[in-house]
């Protein structure tokens, strides 16, 4: 990833750091969070976002609770723990990350431990967590350039994304956004088209400002815009993300991302996602059990904070929306591909290590 993006997340002198995205892409602010309170509202207000930096985040907000006790609870820590949850419930990987933390403190620590050496194992964690997500996804990436390999051959492929799946997502190389960054270094890539992503413009705002950092050729559509784009533009494959996978593949993801499926299909488009193992709910056995967060109003009748809806409007902000695994033509994790996901065909992914 071009070194021109900031780091969406720094651990530094024992509080951290926050790249705040809302801003991007007219400016590049570093938050300084020195509590718990301050991570999980970060989380909220989606200073931070990407289902990777959400786990991340929560990582080092548990540790930021600690810095501030003076004794170990372990009591005390699982309520810590159950209010960072609170900040965003459709992303499995906030979920995921705090409980792995609290099995693991659980298993190596007592009430007679000190906070100290708690407090360093859940920050070495957190570093440990990201230093890993670097090989990680660079294995989903190569996956995925070979599968297109695999059907095109090794000319410039045109792609499409949905959202931001990118570094500024995931603290490293990107999940779906990667895979493009990662054909581009190998000189794979002709054109982008990234959707703009209502209702947070996080394609328009920062895979654009990612995409043009890296000198990757992009045109931002609308989402309407998706059945022109796929009909007229030649497009070789759509990758996206996702916030969490149900155990049959059905897959939570911005919303937006199953009406691009759904056309897709009708196109004969490869329909890609790509995650790491964090992002999959096996205790899920379909879509319909996702919880889907509901956004504030104020985000679809007002623009930085000028109304631009009548004075009586009123919207539905739905945050993420299901695709059905029918639509989709692979799932992509570290550990491999599986195509035509169903429950049977996705246990490949519950079994890898």
């Amino acid at each position: 990833m071009s070194s021109k993006v900031p780091a969406p997340i720094v651990w530094k002198n024992n509080v951290m750091l926050l790249l705040d995205q809302r801003l991007l892409p007219v400016e590049e602010q570093m938050l300084t969070i020195s509590t718990i309170e301050e991570a999980h509202d970060a989380i909220r207000d989606m200073v931070v976002r990407g289902a990777p930096c959400i786990g991340f985040t929560a990582i080092y907000g548990l540790a930021l609770w600690l810095k501030s006790q003076r004794s170990y609870s372990p009591q005390e820590f699982k309520k810590a723990a159950t209010y960072l949850k609170g900040a965003r419930p459709t992303a499995v990987n906030l979920m995921f990350e705090i409980e792995r933390v609290l099995s693991a403190v659980e298993k190596r620590f007592t009430a007679s431990s000190t906070i100290h050496d708690v407090f360093n194992f859940v920050v070495t964690d957190g570093d440990a967590q990201i230093a890993a997500s670097i090989d990680n996804n660079t294995k989903m990436a190569a996956t995925a350039l070979a599968a297109l390999t695999e059907k095109y051959g090794e000319r410039p492929l045109t792609l499409m994304t949905h959202c931001n799946t990118g570094f500024l997502a995931c603290g490293t190389l990107g999940t779906a956004l990667g895979v493009i960054s990662y054909a581009h270094a190998r000189k794979r890539v002709a054109m982008v088209y990234a959707d703009e992503t209502r209702p947070y413009m996080q394609g328009s705002r920062l895979t654009a400002y990612e995409l043009g950092k890296e000198g990757i050729p992009y045109n931002i559509v609308v989402e309407g815009a998706a059945s022109y784009v796929l009909s007229h533009q030649n497009v070789d494959a759509i990758f996206v993300g996702a916030d969490r996978i149900a155990a049959n593949g059905d897959t939570a993801n911005k919303v937006g991302t199953a009406t691009l499926a759904i056309v897709a299909k009708h196109y004969g488009i490869p329909f890609y996602v790509v995650a790491p193992l964090s992002s999959f709910d096996f205790n899920m056995a379909d879509g319909s059990g996702i919880e889907i967060e509901l956004r504030h109003e104020d985000e679809i009748l007002s623009y930085k904070n000028h109304r631009v809806a009548p004075p009586e409007g009123r919207a539905l902000n739905p945050s993420f929306d299901v695709t059905p695994s029918s639509l989709i033509t692979g799932i992509i994790c570290e550990t491999g591909i599986v195509t035509k996901p169903n429950t049977e065909r996705m246990q490949i992914f519950k079994r890898a290590p």
